[in-house]
């Protein structure tokens, strides 16, 4: 209830998670309930209409900032979300919600993350089931081992799962990124991971913990 009366407040700041339990409240879906501010807003508002790019639907708020509704790829569909894509059926059903204010030309995903190897304690920490935006970028493009790419975390989807990892650099002798946890566990060790198991690369822009 302190969420819906939060909303109510209008200006609140209402974090993204609780967004879901404020559209249940009211029967709509969040793209929905955005619907509805915007008319409350008036007509100023009316030129700010929701646009799709690469799946992904952007919702504009006010101060340059947008609601994005991505595709959401849960721990427990992370093997059908590998397997749609060895098939090239890529499909989701699932869609979770970031405030972002930048818009880029890469597609967008939304991963929950699964274990503790990147949860050093810290500010960067990527805690288990916790939640993280990905850019989408080419994996060559990590070949060139331009430094700009390095000691930035990631998702990696392989052939045979999902991964988050802070990448340190290119191997070109193994052809393999060199993968980097933060938490620095006995159980927790850095690895080589051949680009030719690799499917996709996601650059890690924002979580939800």
């Amino acid at each position: 209830m302190r969420t819906i009366q939060l909303y109510e407040r209008k200006d609140a700041n209402i974090p993204i998670k609780n967004l879901t339990k404020i559209a249940e409240y009211f029967g709509l879906t969040i793209a929905e309930l955005y619907m509805h501010e915007v008319n409350d807003m008036g007509e100023a508002y009316t030129k700010r209409q929701p646009f799709t790019k690469h799946g992904s639907v952007f919702y504009p708020l006010e101060h340059g900032k947008y609601l994005l509704m991505a595709p959401l790829v849960l721990v427990e569909w992370h093997q059908k979300y590998i397997e749609s894509l060895q098939k090239e059926t890529l499909s989701n059903p699932f869609q979770g919600g970031f405030i972002i204010d930048f818009l880029t030309d890469e597609p967008h995903r939304i991963f929950e993350v699964s274990g503790d190897s990147m949860n050093d304690g810290t500010s960067d920490a990527i805690p288990n089931k916790s939640y993280v935006l990905g850019l989408e970028i080419k994996k060559e493009s990590l070949t060139r081992n331009n430094e700009t790419y390095w000691n930035q975390s990631y998702i990696l989807v392989c052939a045979d799962r999902i991964i988050g990892k802070r990448l340190t650099g290119y191997n070109k002798d193994n052809k393999a990124l060199l993968c980097h946890n933060l938490n620095t566990s006995p159980e927790f060790q850095d690895f080589e991971l051949s680009l030719d198991d690799l499917l996709q690369v996601f650059k890690i822009v924002k979580k939800q913990l």
